[in-house]
């Protein structure tokens, strides 16, 4: 007795070899509360559009719960008048805050 492995796609249910697939992570959905893994073919990659220019947002709350947006980059200009100007003015991430200097403050 042998046992046979088959894949298939999970949008289609199409049967084909592993290399002829590729992995889509759901990251988001209001139906999961975790990622999820879908199989699909190469050929049905594109079916998944991009929306357009996204800008992606982590809004970080005082009492430490977290979310991730994702909006349009024109609402998203909408939000101040110089928008351009505070993206570019805005801090890191990564790294020391501006202003702020390395040593123990002796010399």
């Amino acid at each position: 007795m042998a046992i046979v492995s088959r894949k298939v796609s999970d949008l289609s249910n199409e049967e084909a070899a592993d290399t002829e697939f590729a992995v889509v992570i759901v990251r988001q959905h209001p139906q999961i509360d975790q990622s999820k893994a879908l199989d699909v073919l190469v050929s049905e990659v594109e079916q998944f559009k991009e929306i357009g220019d996204l800008v992606m947002l982590e809004i970080q709350m005082p009492n430490g719960t977290k979310r991730d947006v994702a909006m349009r980059m024109t609402d998203f200009n909408k939000l101040s008048p110089n928008m351009a100007d505070v993206i570019k003015n805005a801090r890191g991430t990564r790294g020391r805050l501006p202003g702020t200097r390395v040593g123990n403050g002796n010399g």
